[in-house]
């Protein structure tokens, strides 16, 4: 009787926990659907030159790739470099976006977090010359879905220089 009732408990047990990491998975989940739905619409407007700001928490850490850049930017100074990049070229998306579910890099496990891989073209608008910048992104989100470490890896130095 005593080895059933073990038994027993220890299967509940086990269920118990089986359900708890399935919800904590679900959640994890739904949070980087949700944060996907947010990157997409992100490199949407930046493509339209019409960013929603609203997306990133007020107090974001911004780290590129940008030779002569600060290590560390701030929304204020990412608003700038937009306003003067969006003076001088347009942007076009290469492919559908595909979002990979990022990890805390203390633990290794997913968080919610958004990492991609894409192609963005940017042509000069004053004399339509254009390249093509394959570019890795990572975003890091708040408990409230706001964007708050970005983070980029590509050659825009190189890139834009080349547009000149």
């Amino acid at each position: 009787m005593k080895k059933i009732l073990n038994s027993f408990l220890i299967t509940i047990f086990i269920f118990s926990c089986n359900s708890a990491v399935e919800s904590d998975n679900s959640s994890v989940n739904g949070k980087f659907e949700e944060n996907s739905k947010t990157m997409k619409a992100l490199l949407e407007s930046f493509a339209e030159e019409d960013v929603d700001y609203s997306n990133f928490s007020d107090d974001a850490v911004f780290k590129g790739t940008v030779l002569g850049s600060p290590d560390t930017l701030r929304l204020d100074q990412i608003k700038a470099i937009h306003k003067d990049f969006f003076a001088k070229y347009d942007v076009k998306h290469m492919a559908p976006f595909n979002f990979l579910q990022g990890v805390n890099p203390d633990t290794g496990e997913a968080d919610g977090s958004v990492r991609f891989y894409y192609d963005m073209q940017v042509t000069n608008s004053s004399n339509g010359k254009s390249v093509v910048i394959p570019i890795y992104e990572s975003f890091d989100f708040n408990d409230d879905g706001k964007a708050i470490y970005i983070q980029w890896y590509c050659d825009w130095t190189s890139s834009l220089s080349s547009l000149e």
